[in-house]
């Protein structure tokens, strides 16, 4: 049966994207994991993969053009089926109601009564020792999350720390840890398919323990949250932030597994290495042979392909690539007009849109202070002597915010229209301008980081928006922004 993919939410204020290209093209076959296409957002450009196998039959919207979150962009299915029907839902459902005209309507009304009788009313109670694991809330925007796949199968043992499932979310795909220790039991959502944040995904237990009973009567809505897992609405919203991050953390954690070692490869010789990565690897042309899996048994993830820097002469080749594909810029000939017009990108919309709402929903105030920087240029030239990294005018306002933030916390407060936040973390957002726009990569507990680490992270963040690289996780979240143009004598 022929399914639409529809444009995702690929960021918290995403409101639709542009197609910068389309990798595939109507007639090809395509699978999961697969590189569809490469959508624009407010954001940044960002790769748009395939949850579906079959046929591509019908391509929506042509490159350049934008459409809409949740608007349709192309249509997947058997080699030759009519796409159509997928596109217009209300067809099927017309002529159904046409065949079902001549039925009396009251013979219909019966139905739900009796099917409401029939539901069991007693609940089923979750068998001893069994433990259910529900659907984790991995962002502070998500409402479900889909399965793209499972590390493990039922029956299997699972320890606290495996990572059992790769889930993609509104922000990333990443993976989930149970943190419960037995057999695997039952698994509630199959690869592929997805799960409201709280719906149960998977029951550990006691090996042989049956959880049938539990199962059906969850379905029928007999059984309400047993409470056998945190749930999403019991954290303190002051926590969101940090739990997104402690989740990558946590799940990203090497195990000593036996028989696997820091190259992701296991007793039998088998690179382990998630989808993801084993795509992302083979587009940037990475031996994963190269990498140190961080994942659960040296499990190749990722965040290792991204985070993995080529010797120099592997990545000189690159860049010479990278220089042939930057287009000419056009010039208008000696004694003619000539003008270039350049559409706005979804960023620069998104920022005049932001910029506009918020001269009108936050109340403003300007404080103005002169700051003699003598002793902070001679600081800076004594620890860039010893430090590691250098160390920018930049990374000092960064780390003095962020410690001014802590002693003075009614400032580190966000205006949320009906009540302020008070947050009791630091994350400075740092606004660095693109070609394209503005975007504020993230520091995440600046205070706590001395100044070469931030100066190291500050420009790796850099590095990936200037190179479209910047990920969601990297450029939300921050509880301050500061923005300097002190290299510019402002």
């Amino acid at each position: 049966m022929a399914e639409v993919i529809k444009m995702p939410r690929m960021s918290d204020t995403m409101t639709e994207g542009v197609i910068v290209e389309w990798h595939k093209k109507v007639g090809d076959k395509i699978k999961p994991g697969d590189l569809l296409a490469e959508v624009e957002t407010d954001k940044a450009t960002m790769e748009l993969e395939s949850y579906n196998e079959g046929t591509l039959l019908h391509i929506g919207v042509e490159k350049g053009k934008s459409v809409a979150v949740d608007g349709v962009l192309a249509v997947v299915g058997k080699e030759g089926e009519d796409y159509k029907t997928a596109l217009s839902g209300a067809e099927p459902s017309a002529e159904q109601k046409k065949e079902e005209a001549p039925a009396a309507p009251a013979q219909s009304k019966p139905e739900p009564a009796k099917q409401d009788v029939q539901k069991p009313a007693a609940k089923t109670e979750l068998p001893e020792g069994a433990k259910v694991i529900r659907m984790p809330l991995l962002s502070d925007t998500m409402t479900e999350g889909k399965i793209v796949q499972w590390n493990k199968k039922v029956g299997d043992t699972v320890k606290a720390d495996d990572a059992l499932a790769d889930v993609e979310t509104d922000k990333a795909t990443m993976e989930v840890v149970g943190y419960e220790e037995g057999t695997l039991l039952y698994i509630g959502v199959e690869a592929g398919s997805a799960a409201k944040v709280n719906d149960i995904i998977a029951i550990v237990g006691k090996a042989g323990t049956d959880v049938s009973g539990y199962v059906a009567s969850e379905a029928s809505g007999a059984n309400t949250p047993q409470g056998e897992s945190k749930q999403p609405h019991e954290t303190e919203e002051t926590e969101s932030a940090e739990q997104i991050v402690n989740t990558e953390v946590i799940s990203q954690q090497p195990e000593a597994t036996e028989g696997a070692d820091q190259h992701g490869s296991s007793a039998n010789g088998r690179l382990k290495a998630s989808p993801l990565a084993k795509r992302l690897a083979a587009e940037k042309g990475i031996d994963l042979k190269n990498l140190n899996g961080s994942g659960d048994g040296g499990r190749i993830t990722r965040k290792d392909v991204d985070t993995y820097t080529p010797k120099a002469k592997e990545a000189a080749p690159a860049s010479k690539k990278e220089e042939a594909k930057k287009p000419v810029q056009p010039f208008a000939a000696t004694g003619q007009e000539g003008h270039t017009d350049i559409p706005l990108t979804q960023m620069r919309k998104t920022i005049a849109k932001r910029l506009s709402e918020s001269n009108f929903t936050a109340p403003h105030f300007f404080l103005t202070t002169e700051v003699v920087m003598d002793n902070a240029m001679q600081s800076r030239a004594s620890i860039n002597e010893i430090s590691p990294v250098k160390i920018s005018f930049n990374d000092i306002i960064i780390k003095a915010a962020a410690v001014a933030l802590k002693q003075h916390p009614a400032v580190n407060s966000s205006w949320m229209g009906d009540f302020i936040r008070q947050n009791n973390h630091v994350h400075i957002g740092s606004a660095i301008a693109l070609p394209e726009g503005l975007i504020v990569p993230v520091i995440r507990f600046a205070d706590q980081k001395t100044l070469s680490q931030i100066a190291s992270e500050a420009k790796d963040l850099y590095d990936k928006a200037r190179n479209k690289k910047i990920q969601p996780q990297d450029f939300t979240g921050n509880t301050f922004t500061i923005s300097n143009l002190g290299m510019m004598d402002i």
